[in-house]
């Protein structure tokens, strides 16, 4: 927006054109800020990087095309073209990055503060179509049986490469002789694709409506995660841990008497648990008992009879 400000539409009331245009009127530049330093032959311009770069400063790597505000500078000439030095600071560190053009070589050297990422290779070596030098093309023009050589050239390494321009020819056309067919089998291909997306979208927000409404970007699914998923269902419910604690709690939940039972249920109970603890008939006799045992089991009954009695007396009195 700065670059505007001296070619718009408005004029001062005190403007006077004896004194020039407006620039000049008020006391300013057309590059505005871009020339503050512009008395020491310095004007700012935005530098794009050439090529790859290592900065010096903080061993960073700075890739082509990265912009910086740098401070461009005449240094030289080279015959009739100016050598212009572009000075510019890192954005990563405080160290300042040097650069001049090379006329000659139609490239960039960096001056100080960078060295260079060395990407470059020769061109021939991949086949490359590589345009003629100055010096070729001279050469071409005035010695003929140096053109008559580099035409030998030219036409042995299109014969050596015609065979296999030939089969990249002829699998095309094979490929492609079809065209009905290639387009629906591309079509066909491409509905199958789309199916498969809308299903997948589909299933994707029935899960996500399930997990209570979660704004996710579901990844595709893969034989992994199927593997773990069933994996998953066969797990049990609850750990041994947690069933023994299930237990115990339902074992301390548990009253210890039953107050609310009579006398002749709890009798019942009783028979029927000292009768499921009696031993089978298995052809074992049992041995009579003597009376210090049946004074004992009388005495047993008897207390178990005072037992009961004392809780149905509490129950009716609660």
């Amino acid at each position: 927006m700065g670059e505007r400000k001296g070619t718009n539409k408005y004029y001062p009331p005190d403007y006077n054109p004896n004194k020039g245009g407006l620039n000049k009127f008020l006391g300013t530049h057309a590059l505005r800020e871009r020339a503050r330093k512009i008395h020491l032959g310095i004007i700012i311009i935005r530098f794009e990087m050439p090529y790859n770069i290592w900065c010096d400063g903080c061993n960073n790597h700075i890739g082509m095309g990265v912009r910086y505000n740098a401070e461009k500078t005449k240094v030289g000439m080279y015959h009739s073209t100016p050598v212009y030095q572009f000075k510019m600071k890192c954005h990563l560190c405080d160290n300042y990055i040097q650069m001049k053009t090379d006329p000659g070589n139609l490239d960039y050297e960096i001056v100080s503060g960078a060295r260079r990422q060395e990407n470059r290779w020769d061109p021939l070596q991949n086949e490359q179509v590589v345009p003629e030098t100055k010096e070729t093309s001279r050469r071409m023009a005035d010695d003929a049986m140096f053109r008559l050589e580099h035409q030998g050239k030219d036409q042995g390494a299109a014969d050596a490469a015609a065979p296999r321009l030939r089969l990249l020819m002829d699998r095309a056309e094979e490929k492609w002789k079809d065209d009905y067919g290639a387009n629906c089998a591309l079509r066909a291909e491409m509905r199958a694709r789309r199916t498969d997306l809308k299903r997948r979208g589909a299933d994707d927000a029935a899960l996500l409506a399930r997990s209570g409404g979660l704004q996710l970007d579901l990844a595709p699914e893969t034989e992994e995660d199927r593997r773990l998923a069933r994996l998953l269902t066969l797990a049990p419910r609850e750990t041994g841990a947690e069933r023994l604690l299930r237990t115990v709690r339902a074992i301390e939940a548990k009253p210890a008497l039953d107050s609310a039972l009579t006398d002749a249920t709890a009798l019942r109970r009783l028979e029927d648990k000292v009768a499921a603890h009696k031993p089978l008939a298995l052809g074992i006799k049992r041995a009579k008992p003597s009376s210090s045992a049946t004074a004992s089991s009388s005495s047993s009954s008897t207390a178990l009879s005072t037992l009961v009695a004392y809780g149905s007396s509490d129950s009716s009195s609660d």
